[in-house]
């Protein structure tokens, strides 16, 4: 389950699930981007849809790099994911197609001049590893702390409101989780997705 920061016309913002961390909070962190509805290829959305998504991602980016001390002369790498979908042992097993199982989504890779992760070196290309060993090798990162989320969630707010001309009344954000602390989806109970259907 997806779990959402902040809601609007251009999709949601969302934590990585908690087993795929794609960049230790430390290291600069991450964050998703999903586009207002699914779709297989981003020349699918149509102009609008698309212009809200780049406002939503762009908005996202700078927030990170505006809240986080990790990221003081760091910057944002934006890569748009759906690859480890198509693979042969994904479920359902077998062979797939891009148009019938892959699902657009924009990572929000944080990059810090002192990563200390060998995969996040400053200066390099991002390492990701092979689809069999993506657990593994994510399991020692850390998402964001809920502090940190409620900061860049009011910093993305202000941000499409002031600077994309979003209006206010379609940035949605809903409360405080009651047990873990995080930002809970917009509309949702006062637990958090994760919480609320835990394993």
């Amino acid at each position: 389950m997806r779990d959402v920061l902040l809601a609007c016309p251009g999709g949601s913002l969302a934590l990585p699930p908690k087993t795929l961390v794609l960049v230790d909070r430390k290291d600069g962190g991450n964050l998703v981007v999903h586009p207002p509805r699914d779709v297989w290829e981003r020349s699918e959305l149509n102009a609008t849809e698309l212009s809200a998504w780049a406002a939503l991602v762009a908005a996202a980016g700078r927030a990170m790099i505006d809240t986080l001390p990790q990221l003081d002369g760091g910057c944002i790498n934006y890569w748009e994911a759906g690859n480890w979908a198509l693979n042969v042992a994904a479920d359902p097993p077998g062979p797939k197609t891009a148009k019938t199982h892959r699902r657009v989504h924009m990572h929000l890779l944080g990059r810090s001049p002192h990563a200390a992760s060998a995969a996040w070196r400053w200066g390099e290309a991002p390492a990701f590893p092979d689809f069999a060993n993506r657990f593994r090798w994510a399991a020692t990162f850390e998402r964001l702390t809920p502090a940190e989320c409620w900061a860049i969630v009011e910093r993305t707010r202000h941000l499409l409101v002031s600077r994309y001309a979003m209006p206010e009344r379609d940035v949605m954000a809903g409360g405080r989780c009651d047990a873990c602390g995080y930002p809970t989806a917009p509309g949702a109970s006062s637990l958090c997705g994760e919480c609320a259907h835990p394993g």
